[in-house]
Parts: C-alpha cells; sequence; structure tokens
C-alpha cells in the first residue's frame, strides 16, 4: 500500500471505531511494521483526540522484541512532535536510552518543547547533547537553539550561536530577528533585518509586528510600504499587525485601505479582523465605521463586545455602552474581568456615577467576576471625576488591594479639577513614593495651589521638582499628509517646515487677538517674543 494512499485514507477517519478498524487493517497486513505509515496513523490518533491510544500503538511497537523494526528515531520524533511538552522531554529521554541517535528534526522537537517549558538550564543540557552528535552546526539544529535561547531570555547565547555560524539559511537570520523582537529590542532586530541577504515573508513580518508592539507605528508603516516595494505579499498575520499599528497611529485614511484590501482578499470572514478593525477605527476617531463593522459581523466573541465597549468608553458614550452591554447579555456572551474594565471606564468617561455603581457592586454576586485593581481604578476614577471625592477616598482605603500609581493619579487629577489641594498633596506623597521621577505629578499639584492663588505653595512644587532633578517632559503630537507622518515636539525647531508653521500660527493669534479676549482663554500659556 502507498503512503499516499494511506494517508488519503487516514483523512477519512472521523471516529474511534475508524481508528480502531484502521489499527486492525495495519496490523492484518503487517503494516504496522512500517515506521512511516505507523507515523501517519499516530498522528492522525492525536489530530483526532485519541491520545492515549497512540500511546498504546506506540509503546506496544516499542515494546515487540520480536519486531525487526521496532520504533526508531523518526517514530520517536513523530511522537516528540505531537505530545505535551513534559511528555515530549520524557520520549527524549526514552530515545537516548533505547541508544538511538537524535537527528536533525529531533533536536527541533524538543527545543520547541523547552520553549514551552521556559526551561532554558536544560535547553542547555540538550545543547550539550547536539555537541556530542555532531549536529551542533546543523542549520536546522542551530536555528531551533537561537529560537530555544532567545524565547528563554539568553539573548546573548543566541546571538553568539548566531555569530559563529558560517552558513545561515534565511530561517536562521530570521530567528535572530525574532529573538530581538520578543527580547523588546526592535532596533537590534532591524540591525540584523537589514544585514540579510534575502527576506522573506516571514522577516517583513517579524519587523512590523515588533514595531507594532513596540509602539512605533510610523517606523511598522515605513516598514510596511517597503515591503510592496519588494512585491512580497502579505499574510494575515502581517495585515493584524499592521492594524495594530494604524490603531495606536490613529491613521483613519491607510486604515480604510487595509480594510479595503482585508475585504478583497475575504478576510473579513475570520473573527480576528472584524476585532482588529473596530479596535482600529475607535482608535483613529472613528466609532460610526467601528459599530458598522460591529453590526455587520455574524459572529461576536467576548473580544468583539468588550472592544466595542471600550470604544465606546474612549468616546464618551456610556449610555450607548451600557444599551450594547445589554445587547451582550441577551447574545448569552459571558462578560470577563476586560469588559467590565470597559464598561466603567464608559461610565466614568460619561459621568454616569449611579450605573458605575450598580455594575461595580454587582459584579461579584451576578456575573461571579471579583474586582481586581483595575475595576477599583476605574470607579474611584469614575466617582473622584464626578466630584464625589471623600466617597473615592474612603473606596481607596476600604480597598483589599494595595492602590497603585494610576488610583493615586487619578484622584490628583480630580483634586486639581475640583480643586482640593489636600487631597491633591496626599495622593502626590503616595506618587511620590512610586513615580518619583513623574513630572505630570508635580505639575498637577503646582496647578492646583496656582488656581486657588496659593502661588508660594505652587512655587515651592516646582521648586521641588528642580531641586529633585525631575524634568518635564515635552508633549507631542503628529498628523499624517499625504502618506507622510509628521511629529511636533514642544520647543523643537527641526522641523523642515517650521519657520512656515511659525508664521501661521503667528497670523493666528494675531487673528484672535483682534476678536477680543477670548484669545487669553485659548492662547493663555502660549508665549511668543516680540
Amino acid at each position: 500500500m502507498r503512503v499516499s494512499d494511506f494517508v488519503s485514507f487516514l483523512k477519512q477517519c472521523t471516529s474511534f471505531k475508524h481508528i480502531h478498524q484502521t489499527h486492525g487493517f495495519l496490523v492484518s497486513r503487517g503494516l504496522h511494521n512500517d515506521n512511516l505509515i505507523l507515523s501517519h496513523f499516530i498522528q492522525a490518533c492525536f489530530s483526532l483526540g485519541y491520545s492515549s491510544y497512540a500511546y498504546f500503538v506506540f509503546t506496544h511497537n516499542n515494546n515487540n522484541n520480536n519486531n525487526n523494526k521496532r520504533p526508531n528515531t523518526y517514530l520517536f520524533n513523530t511522537m516528540i512532535n505531537v505530545v505535551s511538552p513534559s511528555e515530549a522531554v520524557s520520549l527524549y529521554d526514552k530515545l537516548l536510552l533505547a541508544g538511538l541517535r537524535p537527528d536533525t528534526y529531533t533536536f527541533p522537537f524538543v527545543l520547541k518543547a523547552v520553549i514551552q517549558l521556559s526551561a532554558v538550564e536544560l535547553g542547555r543540557q540538550i545543547h550539550c547533547q547536539a555537541l556530542g552528535t555532531g549536529l551542533h552546526s546543523d542549520v536546522n539544529v542551530v536555528t531551533a537553539l537561537v529560537r530555544m535561547y532567545s524565547c528563554c531570555g539568553a539573548l546573548f547565547d543566541a546571538r553568539k550561536l548566531f555569530d559563529e555560524m558560517n552558513f545561515r539559511d534565511v530561517a536562521l537570520w530570521n530567528a535572530m530577528v525574532v529573538g530581538y523582537v520578543k527580547a523588546g529590542d526592535v532596533d537590534n532586530a532591524r540591525k540584523v533585518f537589514e544585514q540579510m541577504p534575502e527576506r522573506n515573508l516571514i522577516s517583513w513580518t517579524s519587523l512590523i509586528a515588533g514595531y507594532a508592539q513596540m509602539r512605533r507605528p510610523e517606523e511598522a508603516i515605513v516598514a510596511f510600504k517597503r515591503m510592496q516595494l519588494e512585491n512580497v505579499e502579505p499574510d494575515e498575520v502581517t495585515i493584524l499587525a499592521l492594524l495594530s499599528a494604524c490603531a495606536h497611529l490613529g491613521s483613519l485614511e491607510l486604515g480604510e485601505r487595509i480594510h479595503s484590501y482585508i475585504q478583497k482578499r475575504g478576510f473579513l470572514r475570520k473573527l480576528p479582523f472584524n476585532n482588529a478593525l473596530i479596535d482600529m477605527y475607535v482608535k483613529s476617531g472613528s466609532i460610526r465605521k467601528a459599530l458598522n463593522v460591529f453590526e455587520n459581523m455574524k459572529e461576536k466573541s467576548v473580544v468583539t463586545w468588550t472592544t466595542v465597549l471600550a470604544g465606546l468608553a474612549l468616546h464618551g458614550l456610556g449610555r450607548e455602552a451600557s444599551l450594547i452591554f445589554s445587547q451582550m447579555e441577551s447574545a448569552q456572551v459571558k462578560p470577563n474581568d476586560v469588559t467590565f474594565i470597559a464598561v466603567l471606564s464608559a461610565c466614568s468617561h460619561a459621568g454616569l456615577v449611579e450605573m458605575g455603581r450598580w455594575y461595580f457592586n454587582n459584579m461579584d454576586s451576578r456575573y461571579g467576576i471579583r474586582p481586581k485593581i483595575e475595576h477599583y481604578g476605574c470607579m474611584i476614577d469614575l466617582l473622584a471625576r464626578a466630584g464625589y471625592l471623600q466617597e473615592a477616598f474612603k473606596l481607596v482605603n476600604a480597598m483589599p488591594l494595595e492602590a497603585n500609581a494610576a488610583i493615586w493619579g487619578s484622584l490628583l487629577s480630580a483634586s486639581n479639577i475640583h480643586g482640593d489641594a489636600k487631597l491633591g498633596q496626599h495622593a502626590l506623597q503616595h506618587l511620590l513614593k512610586l513615580e518619583p521621577h513623574n513630572s505630570g505629578n508635580y505639575m498637577l499639584l503646582s496647578n492646583i495651589y496656582a488656581a486657588l492663588d496659593g502661588w508660594d505653595e505652587s512655587g515651592m512644587v516646582r521648586k521641588n521638582m528642580r531641586d529633585t532633578g525631575v524634568k518635564k517632559m515635552p508633549g507631542w503630537s503628529f498628523i499624517e499628509v499625504n502618506d507622510r507622518f509628521h511629529r511636533f515636539i514642544a520647543g523643537d525647531t527641526s522641523h523642515s517646515e517650521f519657520n512656515r508653521i511659525f508664521e501661521v500660527v503667528c497670523e493666528i493669534f494675531y487673528q484672535l487677538k483682534k476678536t477680543g479676549n477670548h484669545w487669553k482663554e485659548i492662547f493663555g500659556l502660549l508665549e511668543f517674543d516680540s
């Protein structure tokens, strides 16, 4: 029987009865002695969920002393590749005890298990065993070792191995790029990427995803445009990474083009793309288009509902968020803890105190979700924003958890809005311990004193800020014009069109000044040299 015919036959197996009958067929014809055929059979058992039976077949053949075709390295490799990580390591040990020699497939399979176990020391032992077999220079084995060291946080070892290799194929180059990306070192990932003699889709996607993950969306988009110039067709992973970059950047125009591309490729049938589109439209300022995607979806997961709720929260649409949450319950989709963060945030942005109280108080009793620090943070922010400062402060003291910087920051910000210098000072004392170098905290308290005509106190806060070496971080913004992103940083004059921009701002300032005193409200903090 040809192996290809047997593989086609296996695809028709859908139940344990089919598997059992197929095994009987193999044994009756002596085909169970063919390790290649047996390997395909074992893989079919695992894919259908009959792992115990696969173990039985493997072990039976392994212990059959009268069988000249006992499991060889190939069959062990099959098992190592399909079992759980701990079982894979155990089988690898049995392979060695059986006197079998690991090959170029054994090491990548067992090292994949090492990655899942995050067991770098075990990985080092396997590396030593690879040295003993003479396969330490095999490009497939080295690639697996580089991946293992990178994923387990031993980037120095990964780079050392990479540099020692005389021959590097594109998979090894990619492993090093991915290693740096996983470590959050996208600059070194870019350096390796630029040195590559050839690149493939994985190379480009890894770099784009790295920039997106590190919140450097402009560079992700630039890399994508380069990828297009080299006629490399993006895949699903690339598009999802790009949508993430568009969401961070708020690039609606590019996001719409990607949406059109997704539609043409038929990706809209897949849930992750719809979820990513909703997130992109929300963060690009178009809640209407986000809701349009949401309403046209045939399948919605808890992630879908939560993404929409978070979007409505971001746009201050608290009542609409409450309506969507009700629809979610009607659809019998169970909310999770992230869903409640979105709902409470929506209430906070819309000032819906009573509604927020109801959701917060019923989280555990009605939905079985015990409030975490993030939920307390949302509730405290809601109360503080609405002016219930003492209630918010009482909730901080009653929390079963230690208040974090976000919670004290909410109180400090609300103290600034509602002019409560005493609470603001108390919040700042906690923030100075948690975030000693955050200039924004000092500035908020200084503004509270200034608003209450406490200029001496305001000056002391700024002096304390200078004395402790805390520097105010400059604000920045950007705009997209003709597919090019322009970033502006406060106090920076390096932009090529700085003089023209300054002239236009001065003209706006002059026109506003002519209209009366309202210009002071808009440009009260703006200073120009005369």
